[in-house]
């Protein structure tokens, strides 16, 4: 599952035991309620589990194993009384930011999936498929990738390692999941659409911004492909550039990457590392690509439309579908506490 070197000293951070205690912060929402799920699909070790919401969400009843768990208010003294060995977040930056170091000052390690702390050098970007070798603890904090980050680098690492990666060109379509449940429940509902989630009207349109736009004109989704790529692969010198397209679709994010090699390449050369590689389904064929009609409800990331770029020696584009959901939030942040409690830690 991962690419953990054994000759890396490992640090047993986690005392091995039959199950753990796991916080869920923003349990109600829709990455919350999945990694409810992933941890009982993937039977995860549970000694006992809470769920952590704001006021809105607290008091309500989620069921884990057929048992159910009453949502607790997220509060500082809440957070304080909690013996976590693991707390999972997916309540946005700024609920990450106030509480995830109440929990890490108190011995529990966080998983994190917003952005607040994945540009902070001593805490850890991983996907498990990926760049497992490199997890550390330092802050008790890790980071999980954007979404859209998640699903490139899966396929890209293995191209990396074996050509080396010059330059990529990230086009992607995104659904309107990536902005919760409410950029669902806009663009499936019937009355008039609500246009302060997207700017825009979402039905019958496709919309090239996801974020602000920063000085230089590229939107906050595209500014994190970009860091969050260089920082997982451990190269700042690949050239890399993004556009981020919202379209009305309700799951799973949909990615054109073109790729520049440092060695030469042949189509199936390139096949044949992706067929190899962890976590991904290849479609070979042409006329058999996948669509995110195929990768709603599946972990693993979908790859096809492979050719060769003729407009440039050593390049090849393919096109990448997953649940952003799931593989690209939800299951990577078990899969991460999944590597924890294998003591797979780095020191």
């Amino acid at each position: 599952m991962s690419d953990v070197n054994p000759k890396n000293n490992s640090l047993n951070f986690l005392p091995e035991k039959d199950g753990y205690n796991i916080s869920i912060i923003g349990a109600t929402g829709l990455v919350g309620r999945e990694i409810v799920a992933s941890l009982m699909r993937r039977r995860f070790p549970v000694n006992s589990i809470e769920f952590f919401a704001g006021q809105r969400s607290s008091g309500n009843v989620l069921y884990f194993n057929d048992r159910p768990v009453v949502v607790r208010l997220l509060t500082p003294q809440a957070v304080k009384k909690s013996l976590s060995d693991i707390a999972i977040f997916s309540a946005g930056a700024d609920v990450s930011g106030k509480f995830a170091p109440i929990f890490a000052r108190h011995g529990t390690i966080v998983i994190d999936n917003s952005s607040r702390w994945r540009r902070d050098k001593d805490v850890p970007l991983i996907v498990p498929e990926v760049n497992s070798s490199r997890l550390f603890i330092k802050k008790n904090i890790i980071a999980n990738p954007n979404c859209s980050t998640i699903q490139a680098v899966v396929a890209l690492a293995p191209l990396h390692a074996a050509f080396g990666i010059r330059r990529i060109i990230y086009t992607t379509f995104q659904s309107v999941s990536g902005a919760g449940k409410a950029g669902i429940e806009v663009l499936t509902s019937l009355t008039d659409e609500d246009s302060s989630i997207f700017g825009r009207q979402i039905r019958s349109n496709a919309i090239p911004k996801i974020g602000d736009f920063d000085d230089n004109g590229y939107s906050e989704e595209e500014n994190k492909l970009i860091f969050e790529t260089k920082k997982i692969l451990d190269d700042d010198k690949i050239k890399i550039t993004a556009t981020a397209v919202r379209i009305p679709v309700e799951y799973c994010h949909c990615e054109s990457i073109n790729v520049e090699f440092k060695c030469d390449v042949t189509l199936q050369k390139i096949i044949k590392i992706l067929s190899r590689s962890p976590g991904i389904s290849v479609y070979e064929k042409p006329d058999s690509f996948p669509t995110p009609l195929d990768a709603k409800g599946q972990d693993k990331v979908l790859v096809g439309r492979i050719r060769m770029d003729q407009s440039r020696k050593n390049a090849v584009n393919f096109w990448v579908v997953a649940d952003n959901i799931r593989k690209g939030a939800a299951t990577n942040a078990v899969q991460i506490a999944e590597l924890l409690v294998e003591n797979k830690v780095n020191q």
